[in-house]
Order: structure tokens, then C-alpha cells, then sequence
């Protein structure tokens, strides 16, 4: 290989080596550390993320960029070393619009924001949290006015976790979406609803613990690379292909949380465990999108974790973990219960069948922030009339409301989005699955997972940022992301339970 190229990659990774390092901090701060050191550890990755930008945008990273398209004019798009050019100059071409005060001051300010977001949950007091969320919106806005006007300002923070994907884009999936679903919804809430108070009853913590271990050891989560701890809201952080942690939040009063949690979580580990190793500390590390990695997540918890093959399997065991609460619950009510679609007030407890309303809801306000038709202070009221409007339920609280997910505390906003598209390109990608792999529902039922996660390990994981999402969908099922194959699912998913 050139000289050049593997300045390029020298280059390169040390950045990589510095955003590890800064995300082992982040991981420390929402695991390990006591609130009172926020003001440091917001000043650690402050330092951490400018030397990171300042080496990421310098000149000779640039010129080595340029001439590497010049000399590899001609060669296979799809070779390693191409796409590692292409996609070194996108991130290249975006970071360099970016002041290296933005990024530390942002580090600092979202450091702080987490501490008061956690703060503000527990108190379920969105005036504590509110001074940091719009100073997080104002960092939010100076970023998109670092770049060249786009078709919507929204585009800018979405095309950071969804490349190629445009505000029109994803508005006219949902708007083409969202009547099926609430058809589906309708239908289902006039058939008589099935029973999931054994969910509700008193889980000891360890036992759902040791229960979500056993299920995602069995999935293929490789325990010498990764460990999983406690956080306020879970998560999955990677420093490396070879250490890609996970965490989970455990309800002693509601079974799924944890179960389903864990499952999601180690879905997001698989595919950061599974990219080419020769990607290491390159730019090629890491998931095509957000929208590719939720598919993993989505497609673990929900297309494996909820289907009846898998507990036809997994059941008897989960019976001896807690016979008092479901010795006498026969397999079916509980696959009918942990599948039961009611209106919730929480998004990561939600059910299939009415998870993208809430994701639809935070588009809205998401976009009306960066609009700047809403306002922060009104965020609480806003949130609570969306929620009658979409799902007919009000929170009785900031906590269960706007409060309730992390991603804003980070700076997150754009991402929303990629867990509704996360569901339609796992519901495509079963579909090629299963054609492929015509008795993957008898191997799920005897609990082997090793030619699910291998065809996904071939198809998607080791591609890591190789291709763009749209591009990584259309190789592998023949179309860019659809709806119509996650409508299929649904629909004939809750007709069996609800008997529509």
C-alpha cells in the first residue's frame, strides 16, 4: 500500500485513540461516577475532544485525503482502501466546518446537562434541566449555521446519525407510515385485550439479571470483549471492536424493562463486535448509521426476544427462575402479555405496535426546536398534548414525559428518528433472512443463534462504516428502506394475538 495511505491511516488513529478515550469517559460518567465530578470530567473530555478535532481537521490530513483520491481515480469503488478514502474525506469535509471551541465547549456543556438531566428525572423537575437544554439547543443551532444552508436546518443534525437521509425523507416514510399504524392500532384496541398483569408483580433483581445474561451469552455477546453494568437509561458505548460495553436498567416491578432492555442492548454489541477487525482504529470502525444499528437492537429484542419460537425455548426457564410469579402462566398468555399493545407513557417500555407514535412525537418537537417554533420552557406542555394527540395518554409527570430519555442531555438531537427507520430495515432484512435461512424458526425454538448472527456478521456487521445506510440496504434486499415489510410484520404478528 502507499506511503501515503498509511500516513493517512497513522493519522487517523490516534484520533480514533482519543475519541476512545473520551468515550471511556462518558461510559465512566454515567456508570461509576459521583455527581460532583461533572465539572471535571465535562473539562477532561472538553480537552480531549478538541486535540481529537484539532488532529482530525489538520492541513496534512486534508492534503493526504486529496491526493489519495487522486491516486486511487480508477480503482475499485468498493475496495477497503477506496471507501476508507471516501469516508475519511466526509468526515474530514464535516469536521473541518466545525470550530474546535464548539466542540470543547459543547463537551463541557453536555457533561453538565447530563448531571442536571439526571438530577431533574429523579426530581421530576424539568426547570432544573431546562437552563442546560436550551443552551444545548443554542449549540445545536450554531452547528447547523457552520454548514451551507440546507433544504430544512434539521437536515444538518440528521444526516450526522443517518448520512444521505433528509428531513423530507424520513417526514414522508412516517406520513405514509403512520395511518396503517394507527388503522392497525384502532382495530386492535376494539378486540378484547389480552392480560399482562403477571408482568407487574414483584421480579428480584438478580434473578432478572442473571436471566438477561443467560439469554444474551446464548444470543453470541462475547463476554471477553464486553461487560454490562447499571444506568439511569440504557445504553452501549464501543472503545474498540474488542471492548464494546453495554448497560440495562432493572424494575423489580415490571419484568420487561430489563429483559427486553438487555436483549436491545446486546443487539447494538453485536454489530460493533462483529466489524472487520482489519477496521480498527480507521474510520470504517463503527455502524453504517443509526438507523443500521437499531435495526440490530430492534431486530434482537423484538423479531427474536418477542417471538414465540424464542420463549417455546427460553419459558421453562424463566418459570424455574420465578415460579411463584409465572409457575401457573402458560406459554401462550405470556408471549400474549409481553406483546400487548396498550397506549404507555414510556417509549423504551413501549410495544411494537405503538413504538414509532412516540418516535413520530419527538420528530415533531425535534424539528420545531430547530424551527424555532417551540420554545424549551414549553417543552412539558408541548410534550404532554402530543402525547394525548398521538397515543391518548397524558404523563403525570415531567419524569414519565419529557424527562424520560437521555438523548437531548448529549446533545443528541437528529436521532430520534433512526429508531422508527431502525424498525423498518429490521423488518426488511428478516424478510431476506428468513428466505435465506428457511428453518431459522425451528433453530430459534432450540435456542441456537449462530446462523442468525452469522448471516448478519456477513451481510451487515463486518461492513462496518463501509457503505451508506440507503446503500447497505439496497445491497443487501433490493430496495432502499420500506415500510411495507415492518406493516407485513405487524399486522400479521397482532392479528394472531388480538385475532383481528
Amino acid at each position: 500500500m502507499s506511503e501515503k495511505y498509511e500516513q493517512l491511516k497513522a493519522l487517523l488513529a490516534e484520533v480514533a485513540d482519543l475519541n476512545s478515550a473520551a468515550a471511556v469517559l462518558g461510559w465512566d460518567q454515567q456508570v461509576n461516577m459521583p455527581p460532583g465530578g461533572a465539572e471535571a470530567r465535562g473539562n477532561a473530555q472538553a480537552t480531549l475532544g478538541k486535540i481529537a478535532h484539532i488532529k482530525a481537521t489538520s492541513e496534512e490530513v486534508g492534503r493526504l485525503i486529496e491526493d489519495l483520491k487522486a491516486e486511487f481515480a480508477g480503482a475499485d469503488p468498493d475496495s477497503d482502501e477506496v471507501r476508507f478514502v471516501k469516508v475519511a474525506s466526509r468526515d474530514y469535509d464535516q469536521a473541518t466546518k466545525v470550530t474546535p471551541e464548539w466542540v470543547a465547549e459543547f463537551a463541557v456543556v453536555t457533561a453538565r446537562a447530563h448531571e442536571a438531566w439526571v438530577e431533574a428525572r429523579s426530581k421530576s423537575e424539568f426547570s432544573i434541566f431546562q437552563p442546560h437544554l436550551e443552551k444545548i439547543v443554542e449549540l445545536g443551532k450554531q452547528f447547523v449555521a457552520f454548514f451551507p444552508p440546507s433544504d430544512h436546518p434539521y437536515d444538518i443534525l440528521l444526516d450526522q446519525f443517518e448520512p444521505g437521509m433528509k428531513t423530507a425523507d424520513v417526514r414522508a416514510i412516517f406520513e405514509s407510515l403512520r395511518p396503517k399504524q394507527v388503522e392497525l392500532l384502532r382495530a386492535i384496541a376494539d378486540a378484547p385485550q389480552v392480560d399482562d398483569s403477571f408482568l407487574h408483580l414483584h421480579y428480584p433483581d438478580k434473578q432478572q439479571w442473571d436471566f438477561g445474561v443467560s439469554v444474551i451469552t446464548k444470543f453470541g455477546y462475547d463476554w471477553k470483549r464486553g461487560r454490562q453494568d447499571k444506568s439511569p437509561h440504557p445504553f452501549t458505548t464501543s472503545f474498540s471492536i474488542n471492548d464494546v460495553r453495554i448497560t440495562t436498567r432493572v424494575l423489580e416491578d415490571f419484568l420487561n424493562s430489563a429483559l427486553f432492555g438487555t436483549m436491545h442492548e446486546c443487539g447494538h454489541a453485536l454489530y460493533e463486535m462483529g466489524v472487520n477487525q482489519a477496521y480498527e482504529r480507521t474510520p470504517l470502525n463503527g455502524g453504517a448509521s443509526l438507523a443500521i444499528h437499531e435495526s440490530q437492537s430492534r431486530m434482537w429484542e423484538n423479531l427474536v426476544g418477542r417471538s414465540l419460537p424464542f420463549w417455546e425455548h427460553f419459558y421453562p426457564s424463566l418459570q424455574q427462575t420465578f415460579p411463584s410469579q409465572l409457575g401457573n402462566v402458560d406459554l401462550n398468555t405470556f408471549y400474549k402479555g409481553i406483546n400487548k399493545v396498550e397506549p404507555s407513557l414510556i417509549r423504551v417500555e413501549a410495544d411494537e405496535a405503538t413504538y414509532n407514535m412516540h418516535i413520530m412525537l419527538r420528530l415533531e418537537i425535534e424539528i420545531g426546536i430547530v424551527e424555532g417554533s417551540m420554545a424549551v420552557k414549553d417543552l412539558p406542555e408541548i410534550w404532554n398534548t402530543k402525547m394525548k394527540e398521538y397515543l391518548g395518554v397524558v404523563p403525570p409527570d415531567d419524569a414519565q414525559g419529557v424527562l424520560q430519555d437521555i438523548h437531548w442531555s448529549g446533545g443528541m438531537m437528529g436521532y430520534f428518528s433512526t429508531y422508527a427507520l431502525g424498525n423498518l430495515v429490521s423488518a426488511q432484512l428478516w424478510e431476506k433472512i428468513n428466505a435465506d435461512l428457511p428453518d431459522l424458526a425451528d433453530q430459534i425454538r432450540e435456542g441456537k443463534f449462530d446462523a442468525l448472527l452469522g448471516w448478519l456478521r456477513e451481510k451487515v456487521h463486518r461492513h462496518g462504516r463501509k457503505y451508506e445506510p440507503q446503500e447497505l440496504v439496497q445491497k443487501i434486499t433490493g430496495s432502499k428502506i420500506d415500510a411495507a415489510p415492518y406493516v407485513r410484520y405487524l399486522t400479521r404478528k397482532f392479528s394472531d394475538i388480538y385475532g383481528l
